[in-house]
Parts: structure tokens; sequence; C-alpha cells
């Protein structure tokens, strides 16, 4: 497992990759426009280009891009939805000249709580996003992002993001899953023991596909297992602990993924020490023979 974290870009992506050397990242996750914001300046294609040329002559590992707040592809208002389908598309656009191993996108609300229905949209508006980002000429993947099942957020299980996946009829390599263990720890999943991470990779098997498994956010949780609150908690500071994240660095199916890190805090501290914790683990189930 790759180990690494969210960094920010704004003084650059040089600086953001020379950061993320400092600190000991061998992933990141990035945004590649404001968050909060519907439209941005396009990305400077050269600037791009010189990105993806200094992590080739560095031999930086996997990119991954999280898309903006404000798209929900569950929505049925159609103002938002027709928003939300073209920020997807630029954001697809962005993380293609990146080079981005993928886009992270939360999926949004569905006030009338019809899982079925909102399942359909979310497939109809990543094959719509996907058109718009120049279709089989995006060179980028899509990761659907659980979340802590607050409200009417969609997407807190598997089965439900299974669903999304089956209703776009995209493949694997187009169109995956990230999961974060907040998140997933909130909404219930036992990701502070072994057998829990075994039972939530069973799940994610028995949906999505294992092989979706694009990105792991491993984030700390400050509130107990149900709580349906996603705060982030520093690696082993929370209530997944120490013993969960070793459990989540045994587990032989995560062996080729990357896992980065959201924390909140001062940079560079944050990253340094949660990035330093995980390679610890890591380290102890490597010499257990993983």
């Amino acid at each position: 497992m790759l180990i690494g974290a969210h960094v920010s870009v704004g003084g650059g992506y040089e600086k953001a990759l020379d950061y993320a050397v400092e600190v000991g990242c061998e992933c990141i996750q990035i945004f590649a426009k404001s968050p909060r914001q519907w439209n941005a300046q396009p990305i400077n294609p050269l600037a791009a280009e010189r990105f993806r040329s200094l992590r080739a002559e560095r031999g930086f590992g996997p990119v991954f891009t999280h898309g903006a707040y404000l798209i929900s592809l569950a929505t049925s208002d159609p103002v938002h939805r027709e928003k939300s389908i073209a920020a997807l598309g630029d954001e697809l656009l962005r993380g293609s000249a990146l080079g981005a191993a993928g886009v992270v996108t939360h999926l949004g609300s569905d006030p009338d709580d019809d899982c079925a229905a909102a399942a359909r949209r979310i497939g109809e508006a990543v094959n719509a996003a996907f058109e718009l980002a120049g279709g089989d000429a995006c060179n980028t993947r899509l990761l659907l992002e659980n979340t802590s099942g607050a409200g009417h957020t969609f997407g807190s299980s598997f089965e439900q993001l299974a669903d999304c996946i089956e209703a776009s009829g995209l493949p694997s390599e187009r169109l995956g899953v990230c999961l974060d263990t907040c998140h997933g720890f909130a909404f219930g999943m036992a990701l502070d023991t072994a057998d829990g991470w075994e039972q939530t990779l069973h799940t994610i098997t028995n949906t999505c596909g294992i092989e979706r498994l694009g990105l792991v956010h491993a984030n700390d949780s400050m509130f107990e297992r149900g709580s349906r609150r996603d705060r982030h908690a520093w690696i082993g500071q929370g209530f997944i602990g120490e013993t969960g994240f070793s459990a989540m660095v045994h587990m032989a199916e995560l062996r080729d993924t990357c896992a980065c890190t959201e924390m909140p805090g001062q940079a560079p501290e944050k990253d340094i020490v949660n990035i330093a914790r995980l390679k610890v683990l890591r380290e102890a189930a490597c010499n257990d023979g993983l």
C-alpha cells in the first residue's frame, strides 16, 4: 500500500509535489480547482504537462483529484443536476490533463429517499459527465466516495454504490469507488477491528467488486461507530485507533491500493505525523510477512 495525503496546490503544482516529497508522501490527492466553486479558469496545459513530467522524473506515485463539494449527482432538481454534471465533466477533464489515476466525487443528497431512482440518476449523470469530458479520450477514472450516512446523503453503503455502477454500465477501469474510513466507521462499519475490515472488503467484493476499489481515504474518527458524524481525527487518536489502521495495512486485498489522509491541523506537522504513523504500521505488517 502506498501512503500519502491530500496536499494544497495553492503555490502551484511544482511546489505541491515538493511538499509531498518533503512530508513523506508516496501518492497524493489534490483539488484541481476550488472545491467550493462551480467554475474556474481552465488548467494551463503547459502547467499540467510540466506537472506530469516532474512526477515522471522523480518517480513519484499516483495522483488523485477530489471534485467540488457542490456536486450532487443524486439530486432530482433539474438545475442543480445540470450544473453538477457540467462540474463533474470539468473535474474529469482536469484530472485527465494532470494524469490523475482517479477523480473522487461525493454523490450528494437525495431528499426523496428513493434509493433506486437516485442510483439511476447518478449512473446517467456519470455517463453524461464522461461524454462532456471527451468520452474515451478522457484518460482518468471516476471514484465514487462512500458517505457517513448523515441526513439525506446518498452512497453510505457499498450496495448503494454498486447500484450506481450498475446503472452506469461502465467497466471498472472507468468507474470505481473510494473508501473513506471515517465515513464508513461513522456509518457503522467496524473498521476498528481486523474482522470488521475483512467483512467490509468482503462486502465491497460482493457488491462493487474489489477491483473497483481505487483509493482509501485513511482518516480516524472523532466519534464512535455508527454516529453518522463525519469528523476526522489523526491516525491512532480516534475511535478507529491504531488497531484499526494496523488491520487495514495487513489486508492483502489492499496491498496494491493507495491510501491518502485528509487531516485537520497545521501543515506540515499534520501530514508528517500521520504519514509516518501509517508507515510504521505498514512496516510492522511487512515484518509479519504480508
